[in-house]
């Protein structure tokens, strides 16, 4: 037993610690340590979320004529026309810079689309005037005519019943899914998720109020849209908690944090796969709607969807789980089974203290034991080394002893 202890001491088991970043991704062993840094995601989180509320109390939002009113103007687009252009004639008849200019549509279906504060009647009158005047855009029949320019009116009202009913739908989505959650795993797995969704509401919508995005009903939309993300990546990660905790009280080896850590590691690989895959298309979408077709309605809902994937992959990994594990350790059940985790981990630690302090101790005694028996050999090698001869042992009691038979020694002598 002695030997074994010494040879473990001498030779550790190898470590993970040399394994690359992507390894360790890819097989999820919980090389990540994401729970027990939960204090450094807490202080970070809570920081993003206090600068997002000021921005909105302070700066508040951006919104579009959908929920303040507005003039929309369209017209054909004509060739070697750019929205500058458009924006000057605007401003030089009007006396104010455009809400903003936009192409809608490509090839020969392409329009400008002009959204601006409330116009007065003769406002709209002479805006329609100088735009024909100076672009001349032709209808159907291929002449040139003033009634291909549209003006209409924009109320409030609507983004403000957009708002109301997103608002209402989100309370209902909010308690469905929490009732659900409840039910399939647990309570506290349901105030985490509750809570983590909500950061993820305050800090898109305070990434839209820093920044100046423009808020339309698309981003309205967009907002109920990335909830059921970040609740679909979340649920993932539970259930692999649920899995990972079955049987928890049945055994001393791993604390509930540790098992939560693992199945966060576990999925982390497929929550990055889940946001690029998603993620992608949306760049796409961006795209496709920005530099294409100039689609306002799309660039609005596919901004908000980036923004919110981004976020919500964030807290399903950094803050859903965490949460849980705050909440789970607040429990008297939970804190018993840590404290026998950690005593069990303080009483081996112990034993193997002590068993590396006896195998020192028998390793220094057999250094010793070497030592003597070095001696008579290094006195061998110095008489070798000095030309002289080996000092030839002798027994006790038999160094003067004459062999039988010899002459006497005087004898000797004389004949010599």
């Amino acid at each position: 037993m002695g030997e074994n202890t010494t040879a473990a001491v001498k030779n550790p088991p190898p470590t993970t610690g040399g394994r690359g970043f992507f390894s360790k991704l890819y097989t999820g062993t919980g090389a990540f340590q994401i729970i027990p840094r939960r204090k450094q995601f807490y202080v970070l989180t809570g920081v993003v979320v206090l600068v997002c509320i000021l921005s909105m109390a302070i700066r508040g939002f951006s919104f579009g004529i959908d929920f303040e009113g507005g003039s929309r103007i369209t017209f054909p687009a004509t060739p070697n026309t750019s929205t500058s252009e458009v924006s000057e004639v605007f401003e030089d008849t009007v006396g104010s810079e455009p809400v903003s200019v936009q192409t809608v549509g490509s090839g020969g279906s392409a329009s400008f689309l002009i959204q601006a504060e409330t116009l007065s009647v003769p406002q709209s009158a002479e805006v329609r005037q100088a735009l024909f005047d100076e672009f001349q855009p032709v209808g159907a029949d291929g002449a040139p005519t003033i009634d291909t320019i549209g003006v209409s009116a924009v109320s409030s009202t609507w983004g403000g019943e957009i708002t109301q009913k997103a608002i209402f739908a989100l309370v209902v989505f909010l308690v469905l899914v929490g009732v659900y959650i409840a039910i399939r795993f647990e309570r506290d797995m349901a105030f985490a998720a509750l809570l983590a969704v909500l950061l993820d509401l305050i800090v898109t919508s305070g990434i839209y109020s820093l920044v100046g995005f423009e808020v339309s009903p698309a981003t309205v939309i967009g907002l109920l849209t990335i909830l059921g993300y970040s609740l679909y990546d979340t649920v993932v990660v539970f259930d692999k908690v649920e899995e990972n905790v079955e049987g928890l009280f049945h055994q001393r080896r791993r604390t509930y944090a540790e098992q939560a850590n693992l199945a966060v590691n576990q999925t982390l690989m497929r929550s990055i796969n889940t946001s690029l895959t998603t993620i992608l298309p949306i760049l796409s979408l961006m795209v496709i709607a920005v530099w294409m077709l100039g689609v306002g309605t799309l660039k609005d809902l596919a901004l908000v969807l980036l923004i919110g994937i981004t976020v919500g992959t964030y807290s399903s990994i950094c803050t859903a789980t965490p949460l849980l594990v705050t909440f789970k350790e607040m429990r008297g059940n939970i804190k018993g089974h840590n404290k026998k985790v950690l005593d069990r981990r303080a009483r081996a630690e112990e034993r193997a203290a002590a068993a590396g302090r006896n195998a020192a101790a028998v390793d220094a005694d057999d250094d010793g034991a070497d030592g003597d028996a070095g001696g008579g050999v290094d006195d061998a090698d110095k008489a070798d080394a000095d030309g002289g001869e080996r000092p030839r042992k002798t027994v006790a009691g038999t160094a003067t002893k004459p062999r039988p038979g010899a002459r006497p020694a005087s004898k000797r002598r004389k004949r010599s």
